[in-house]
């Protein structure tokens, strides 16, 4: 607690949704904010650390009625006498909007009344704002009688009342903090009747213009709880260390709601892991206030790495020595700190490999599960993601647990976001801003603040306040930050507003900017920065994207003052919806008919929204990686970037290939300490590298010991050498061709095989092996990718479009045939349309063996825009769906990501190859492809194998074209073919952002420039 606590209103005692709209009021009769702590009776219940028997869940059916509006509202339903068995019922906790009532609506910046009412704020729509009347018929727990009764609301969306037996209880207005109010003058014996009514547009509204769906209800925990008869309401718990983090000190502030019994005493005890106490303290209660300060003697220090979590137990006993509270507090020693403008923790300089994360589940939205935070905290500790921030908006507490005990570092965000008053359609316009610098915005908005702080400050995972998100700035967010650091200065504070106003930069400790690119990061860094800098949303992972990150993670080791950032986001914000056949598909904004709309940009996880991993975890994984792992011919030399662990808690395992093939595979222990660089040198063989061929040289640092989020051998780090010692030559086959000229075809046939080329269809047509026919549609010239989400922010259909009608028609200027001995070269040549320079040649050369070579050569030409991908692309059949591949992987990955592909050979489905992104778009490639054999159930079918170097290949069930043409999974058709496309070079993905960055010119494919690439086809008999 603390004096800038914002006074509650206790005057307004008759209830009035005059209050939706009234900046004085957003907290009647609530309990004051406080820690977050847990209590029991007895010591024997603290050390369980079981469910607290002093609190009594609420959860689960509660009778509920939908109005469209507060004047169609079933107003007076809270009385006692007013009957509403006839209702239908609800699930608490959850979305009004996901349980059948209502829309679900999606929207980035605007408010979700842009277009449709002319409000300004304070005022909100009267004539559509949603209520919800909730009712619940409960008896007080047995433990609870005769004692203080309170009811505990965890989050509540966006404002609501409280009645209990007829009588109003309270109000309250932010959606994701706890509001608490006393029930114990309005309980009855027998069954009591709770009624909360929710709105879910209120003057909050105005301050809760995040970028996700906009719901309403009661979607976190309802309880009621009882106190001990002496409580202490609010702990603090803090924790220093000295200047050479050796030694620290732990202090404890209570404070106890009134009438302590003179006599009363605390106690304090702080515990290691195995149990052993560390230190003891106890003093007299003499007050309300009270404090307790332990001195520690080389207390082991918390961090993301390890994370150690002391237990302190404190004691309250009343006058006659009976205990009567027991507070079981985790603590984690650790000091965070500013110093020569560099962010250090325990004193060494700290880097965020971070995302931001929204609470989301696919089928209860913001209603999430334990078992949701449980997958999220072991997901992110095993893709080396040390940082969150809570993106935008207090988490439910137990996250915070979480990330206390497997070790998280955390920007903890209030519940702030007013991006539609200040930017309209990307151009910045601040004379509408709220707060800004208008008073009257002062107290609502700080609350927010106080609710957080009050709730979360003991949680040694929280480094970071942030004062909310893209509310531009001014005073009142400058106020927040002064509030921040004047109850807990062990907290820096963020706020990346102030780079659109550097009136108000003594808003953030830090310079914070959003999607910044590399070159601008540079930029700063280079111009004598004030702050350290981060970036606290990058990499704008919508559909397939994610390239180029590596970008961004070289400058952790360049830049001192460079201190990481936070991938927008962590996981898609689609929800489960049925098609009109009844079928489930992953929606996103305007397929509920939500109007207006921000449409599939909910959708910029690196994790689905069902929980599964994206590809895109693959590239997270390796550039997050603390060990980086340099492997050559002879050795690995190994950098811990670890700031406190050394490597004794992996096995260094290394393994030697040979064209795919595993010769040799051994593990090692390597101890290298933190922030030290250290090599070890192989045991294998040196017979072992004799043969021709391509050697890889895979080395991996994997768990010795199970760990709370993973099992024992899982890898944490890896690091990959290719190298080809003596290269093999290859033997052109002998035999007999017979060439047929007929017509319209021409057949080359040898033994058990026929390949036919026809001039109408302009190319190869059939490769027929042992009776079976391969091809379904004819092997043909493809410029076009089916449009990622980041193609078309930067407008690449329109821009490079010509590509799009040059894949779908051509003009075949000739058709050359050529006998050799044992081979026959046929070549097409063809034109397009879009220049009259441009040309391609495929050449076709079918070997005695029946193997054909195909080599396409494309000539450019000035003034045409950047390609999309420069391939062949032709049909098999869908039978021929299984898939082995000598290929980077195993996840898909382009030129721009692939920094965490390894070379290896691997298998899959061509299912497999139509990634997961909630709107269909290119996915499924593998950069690198030696060889890959497409064939079905029986065995039978083709190896495609690359020549002089490496190509590119995807397997999918549909064209380009189909998955172009389609906005949902569901549009596409039926599964006939397999679709093969092979390429020289596909242009990379980019993630900058989504809005208009470009792909980085190195990966992209350039129209004006001479390419050929060529690669062979094989049958598998």
């Amino acid at each position: 607690m603390t004096n800038t606590q914002i006074k509650e209103n206790t005057q307004a005692q008759v209830p009035s949704v005059d209050w939706l709209t009234d900046l004085n009021v957003f907290a009647v009769n609530r309990v004051p904010a406080h820690s977050d702590h847990v209590y029991y009776a007895t010591m024997e219940e603290a050390e369980e650390a079981s469910a607290m028997k002093m609190r009594h869940d609420l959860n689960g059916n509660w009778k509920f009625n939908y109005s469209i509006n507060p004047d169609s509202r079933p107003e007076r339903f809270y009385e006692l006498d007013f009957e509403c068995s006839a209702w239908g019922d609800i699930t608490v906790p959850g979305h009004i909007q996901l349980q059948g009532y209502g829309t679900p609506q999606y929207v980035n910046t605007i408010y979700p009344w842009d277009g449709h009412r002319d409000v300004r704020p304070p005022e909100i729509p009267k004539d559509f704002n949603p209520v919800g009347s909730y009712v619940k018929y409960f008896n007080v727990p047995g433990n609870m009688e005769n004692k203080p009764v309170y009811i505990s609301f965890q989050g509540v969306e966006s404002a609501f009342f409280v009645w209990l037996n007829g009588e109003f209880v309270g109000y309250s207005e932010d959606s994701f903090t706890p509001a608490e109010f006393e029930l114990t003058s309005f309980l009855t014996e027998g069954e009591n009747k709770l009624a909360v009514e929710v709105f879910q547009r209120s003057t909050g509204s105005w301050l809760e213009d995040q970028d996700f769906w906009r719901f309403s209800g009661i979607f976190r925990d309802v309880y009621l709880y009882t106190v001990p008869e002496i409580h202490a309401q609010d702990i603090h718990i803090h924790t220093d260390l000295d200047s050479s983090y050796k030694n620290g000190v732990l202090k404890v502030d209570l404070k106890l709601l009134p009438n302590i019994p003179a006599g009363s005493k605390i106690e304090a005890e702080l515990c290691d892991q195995k149990g052993n106490s560390v230190a003891k303290k106890s003093s007299d209660l003499t007050g309300e206030n009270s404090s307790v300060s332990i001195e520690v003697k080389a207390p082991k220090l918390w961090s993301a790495e390890n994370p150690y979590l002391y237990k302190l137990y404190i004691q309250i006993y009343n006058a006659s020595g009976e205990l009567v509270e027991v507070i079981p507090q985790k603590v984690g020693f650790r000091k965070f700190e500013l110093v020569d403008k560099i962010m250090r923790l325990n004193g060494e300089r700290i880097v965020f490999k971070g995302v931001n994360r929204h609470e989301f589940n696919h089928r209860r939205g913001r209603a999430i599960t334990k078992e949701d935070m449980l997958w999220d905290i072991k997901t992110l500790k095993q893709h080396n993601i040390n940082a969150v921030r809570t993106s935008h908006y207090p988490n439910q507490s137990y996250w915070y647990e979480l990330c206390d005990e497997y070790g998280i570092y955390l920007i903890d965000e209030m519940n702030l976001e007013t991006h539609g008053t200040w930017q309209w359609m990307g151009v910045v316009e601040p004379s509408r801003n709220i707060p800004g610098n208008k008073p009257e915005w002062q107290n609502i908005v700080l609350d927010r603040a106080v609710s957080m702080v009050q709730r979360d400050k003991n949680h040694p995972s929280i480094l970071i306040w942030s004062c909310g998100n893209e509310s531009y700035a001014g005073e009142v967010i400058l106020n927040v930050t002064r509030y921040f650091k004047s109850v807990d200065p062990s907290r820096l504070v963020h706020y990346e507003g102030v780079f659109h106003n550097r009136d108000y930069n003594d808003s953030s400790d830090m310079e914070s900017r959003m999607y910044a690119k590399p070159a601008d990061i540079e930029e700063y860094l280079n111009d004598n920065p004030e702050k350290p800098y981060i970036s606290c949303e990058y990499m704008h992972a919508m559909g397939n994207s994610l390239g180029g990150m590596d970008k961004y993670t070289e400058l952790e080791n360049k830049y001192a003052m460079y201190q990481g950032g936070f991938i927008w986001d962590y996981i898609d914000q689609s929800l489960i919806k049925k098609d009109r056949y009844g079928q489930e598909f992953h929606a996103y904004g305007g397929d509920f008919g939500d109007r207006p709309s921000d449409y599939g940009f909910c959708t910029n996880g690196i994790v689905y929204s069902n929980r599964e991993l994206s590809p895109k975890m693959q590239e997270v994984k390796y550039l997050y990686q603390n060990i980086k792992l340099n492997v050559d011919k002879s050795g690995v030399t190994i950098m811990n970037e670890s700031l406190f662990e050394d490597t004794s808690n992996y096995d260094l395992e290394y393994i030697l290939f040979l064209d795919g093939k595993e010769l040799y595979r051994n593990h090692d222990q390597v101890v290298i300490l933190p922030q030290s660089e250290g090599r070890f040198e192989y045991k294998w063989p040196a017979e072992l590298l004799s043969e021709a061929g391509e050697y890889v040289i895979h080395a991996s640092f994997k768990l010795k010991d199970e760990k709370l989020w993973a099992e024992a051998g899982y890898e944490i780090a890896f690091g990959q050498y290719v190298f080809e010692d003596i290269q093999k030559i290859a033997q052109i086959p002998s035999g007999k061709l017979r060439v047929v000229y007929g017509t319209q075809n021409v057949g080359v046939h040898g033994t058990d095989f026929t390949i036919m080329f026809c001039r109408k269809a302009k190319s190869l047509i059939s490769m027929k092996y042992g009776g079976r026919e391969m091809i379904e549609a004819p092997l043909l010239p493809l410029f076009w990718r089916a449009t990622t989400d980041n193609d078309k922010g930067f407008s690449q259909g329109y821009t490079s479009g010509c590509w799009y009608a040059a894949s779908l028609a051509r003009q075949s200027v000739g058709l050359d045939v050529e006998e050799h001995k044992d081979k026959v070269e046929v070549t097409f040549t063809y034109k397009f349309s879009i220049h009259s320079e441009i040309e391609v040649k495929n050449t076709f050369t079918v070997f005695a063996d029946g193997n054909v070579r195909v080599k396409s050569v494309y000539h450019g030409a000035e003034n045409l825009p950047q390609m999309p991908i420069f391939a062949v692309s032709f049909k098999v059949s869908a039978d021929y769906d299984q898939l082995e591949w000598y290929a980077m992987g195993p996840e898909e990955n382009y030129s721009d990501r692939a920094a965490g592909a390894r070379l290896g050979v691997f298998t899959n489905k061509v299912t497999d190859n139509l990634s997961g992104y909630v709107k269909p778009q290119e996915s499924g490639n593998r950069t690198g492809v030696r060889w890959v054999n497409l064939t079905n159930s029986d065995g039978h079918g083709i190896k495609i194998s690359s020549t002089s170097r490496p190509v590119e290949c995807n397997f999918s069930p549909y064209t380009a074209f189909e998955l172009e043409n389609a906005a949902h999974h569901y549009e596409l058709p039926n599964v006939h073919y397999t679709v093969v496309t092979v390429a020289g070079k596909q242009m990379g993905v980019g993630g900058d952002d989504s809005w208009g960055a470009p792909v980085y010119p190195e990966h992209l494919v350039n129209a004006n420039e001479d390419m050929d690439f060529e690669f062979m086809i094989q049958p598998i008999k």
